[in-house]
């Protein structure tokens, strides 16, 4: 039986757990106990009366001599927290700062606002936020393109609840100019704005490729609830058009608009879908579920010219053929809004560089979500720019904490397949051995390298996801299994033994 200091780490979402035994189910994303495996940590000195405590599950730093009863950040109990040796927190984290801005209202500015006034109930808080519409849940996009949901269901907040909550919500204000040193914003209306700590959450924006004719009228992206509008007016029953992109977003969309009944080809100018998920057999399975929909895919494919006179008529490819096209989405990617804080004289790379309490390079100003770049890594996700607000809005207002990164790996439902990639995808040289298998429309596949598993991909039925992941993770002894010549069952089967 296992100690009752054990720990048990669920391997899809990184919730860790103490106890005997595992948990019947997944407190955080519902997994199963056969999804969880055991903890190991790094043992470290802690002071007799510790003055911050780790949340096990978000890396939350909470200050005082005993752990919250409730994690702010995720809900998890004081049981999932750790003491910490004793660490001086940094000078910004003393105090209680006056008035908040926060540039950017999408899913992490609206958690930097939430977790500031619960942590200060009286500092000044401002959300500015470019579009008019009230703050909502981006990743619904698609979903209405599809028709599975209408507007009601956007917001995250409805609109009493800002003032119940003593929050400035500003919207349709956006912000051209910051002066750091002044700690002041200069907004589009010409006026200036003033504060003690800004948070940037000014997100990301959709990436159009330098092509010939790309402004021309029915040219789209799909950024904005003001995008999707105007693809469902443009997506009538019959209607040709071109998705450009073949990585998640452009599936999606591809999808959302046949359902509206358009005629909808989907260009990817690598060779197959998913291309950074995906292996190429990989990518054909998956291919094959897309054209079950009615997309026509075209891979490996170079546009040279969108055309039209007074609107998008179609375009050009480079082998010298035409595609007719009403309109045309391009789902080619998106670029950080660096562009206040590179004027501004922040440090800046691919995104605005933070650090582990997301601070960028001056003291007064941090940066969260899609903008943020955080020991050299841009999420571009939901649920980490969620977390990252979180700690910007605590860390803004005095409240020291920290965030430790969250691991990458892909668990996905892309047009109603299930799939998961983790780790390398590619034989790089000869030290790497490739097992795979397709069966009716499924598939799975598994790197090694010198006797060690250092990928996977499923396709379809995806149970073995986090075995395969803590495998990859723990850099899992395969020799003997390799040592034969193993089916993709045997390196299933070796697989359930490492998780008994």
């Amino acid at each position: 039986m296992a100690s009752s200091n054990a720990a048990w780490i669920c391997q899809v979402c990184g919730y860790v757990h103490r106890g005997a035994e595992p948990p019947e189910v997944c407190p955080v994303c519902g997994c199963p106990a056969s999804d969880f495996g055991p903890h190991i940590e790094v043992l470290r000195a802690a002071p007799s009366k510790p003055r911050q405590w780790r949340c096990l599950i978000c890396n939350y730093v909470h200050e005082g001599p005993e752990p919250p009863e409730t994690c702010v950040v995720c809900g998890a109990d004081a049981s999932d927290f750790e003491p910490l040796a004793d660490t001086p927190a940094p000078a910004s984290a003393q105090g209680t700062a006056g008035k908040i801005v926060i540039l950017g209202a999408g899913i992490a500015g609206v958690s930097a606002a939430e977790a500031a006034r619960a942590a200060s109930p009286d500092a000044e808080i401002v959300l500015l936020s470019k579009e008019k519409e009230l703050p909502y849940y981006r990743l619904n996009l698609t979903r209405y393109l599809a028709g599975e949901m209408g507007e009601e269901g956007f917001p995250i907040h409805p609109a009493e609840w800002y003032a119940q909550q003593g929050i400035e919500l500003v919207q349709g204000c956006e912000a051209v100019s910051l002066e750091a040193d002044r700690h002041a914003l200069l907004l589009d209306d010409g006026s200036e704005m003033t504060y003690d700590k800004l948070i940037l959450a000014c997100g990301a924006h959709a990436f159009v490729p330098p092509i010939p004719g790309g402004n021309l009228p029915g040219v789209h992206v799909l950024r904005t609830l003001d995008d999707v509008r105007a693809l469902r007016q443009a997506a009538q029953p019959g209607v040709p058009c071109v998705c450009i992109g073949g990585g998640i977003l452009g599936l999606e969309a591809a999808a959302g608009l046949a359902r509206c009944g358009a005629q909808v080809t989907l260009l990817e100018n690598f060779q197959w879908l998913l291309p950074r998920q995906l292996d190429q057999q990989g990518g054909e399975v998956l291919e094959r579920h897309v054209r079950k929909l009615g997309i026509e895919i075209r891979s490996s494919v170079k546009i040279t010219e969108i055309f039209g006179d007074t609107k998008v008529r179609g375009l050009a490819l480079e082998d010298g053929s035409t595609l007719p096209a009403e309109f045309i989405v391009i789902s080619a990617g998106v670029r950080p809004n660096t562009h206040l804080a590179r004027r501004a004289g922040l440090d800046v790379d691919h995104g605005i560089v933070v650090d582990s309490s997301l601070v960028t390079s001056h003291p007064d100003v941090y940066a969260a979500g899609d903008v943020a770049e955080h020991y050299g890594v841009l999420y571009g996700l939901w649920e980490p720019a969620r977390f990252q607000g979180v700690i910007a809005g605590q860390n803004a207002v005095g409240a020291y904490s920290e965030f430790g990164g969250i691991p990458r790996a892909s668990t996905l439902k892309v047009l109603g397949v299930n799939l998961f990639s983790v780790g390398e995808i590619e034989l790089k040289d000869g030290s790497y051995q490739s097992i795979a298998c397709e069966n009716d429309g499924e598939y799975r596949r598994f790197l090694f390298r010198d006797g060690h598993l250092v990928g996977a991909i499923l396709i379809g039925d995806t149970h073995l996801a986090s075995t395969a992941l803590r495998a990859v993770k723990d850099h899992a002894d395969a020799s003997g299994l390799l040592a034969g010549s193993p089916h993709v069952d045997d390196v299933c089967a070796w697989l359930e033994a490492q998780s008994s």
